[in-house]
Formats: structure tokens, sequence, C-alpha cells
């Protein structure tokens, strides 16, 4: 299933349940992601290129703090392991691929061109939000997402 398939259907979940109270979970379980981690040939570079591309709001500690509570930002994150096989993350050779939720793609992919970034591909008329999709210098593959409003 596409990312962007998973990604709508959490949405839908969490609004679909956003009146309802959840169900009692015994304690000891993943309550969401607390961070993204991986490895990079130049970690201050690659910083300052999600800063200054994609608009990341990189901290002192050269890492960057998202918020849940952002403005227009979806109420949940998707998780899903993928094939060994699976071209989606292609080109990248990457075993990863991080999907950003986006407020405006039209100034984003404005942004990304006049920065000289290639745009891989770009769907506007996904009935789950507008993708794009684009590597930072060091080959990752990146998912941009505007969720549908």
């Amino acid at each position: 299933m596409a990312v962007k398939s998973i990604l709508m259907l959490c949405l839908f979940l969490s609004m679909v349940n956003a009146g309802e109270a959840a169900p009692a979970v015994p304690p000891g379980h993943v309550t969401g992601v607390g961070g993204v981690f991986f490895k990079a040939k130049d970690p201050k570079a690659l910083a300052a290129w999600y800063r200054d591309v994609l608009g990341m709001p990189i901290e002192a500690w050269g890492g960057a703090a998202l918020r849940y509570d952002a403005p227009k930002h979806p109420p949940a994150l998707a998780w899903n392991a993928f094939p060994a096989s699976t071209n989606y993350f292609a080109p990248s050779t990457s075993a990863f691929m991080i999907n950003y939720a986006v407020d405006d793609m039209d100034a984003l992919v404005a942004r990304l061109r006049a920065k000289g970034v290639a745009i891989l591909k770009r769907d506007d008329s996904d009935p789950n939000g507008r993708f794009a999709w684009i590597q930072d210098p060091e080959g990752n593959k990146i998912e941009l997402w505007e969720p549908k409003r």
C-alpha cells in the first residue's frame, strides 16, 4: 500500500474517532514517534540543506523539533514497513523514505526550484492531497504531502 494511502487512512481514522473515547490500553505500548534519526556523511551540511531548502526549523543542537500541533499539520503519523524489493523509494538506495507534511505545496515547490532542487514527480490530483518527491543532497528520497483540506 502506498505511503499516501496509509497517511490518509490514519487521517481518516483519527477524524472518525475524534469524538469517541479511546479504548483502554494496558501500559507498555508505543504511543507515537519520538524522533527520526539517521546517519549522514556530513550531518551539519545536511541539516543546513533541510533548513535552507525545506524551511525546517533546525535548532542549535543540530536537529529540529517538529510539532504535531502546528497549524494545518495532520493529527496522525503513518508508520509502515515496505518489502525489501519495493521500488517506491527509487531512485534512492536508502532503506528509508520520510514523508513530510507541508502547509503550501506551491510555495515549497517554488522554493525548491529556486534552490535548484529537481522535482522527481508531482501529483496534484490525488484524492488524499498533493504530493511531490525530491532527493536530499545525500540521495535520500523525500515525499512531501499537503493534506487535502
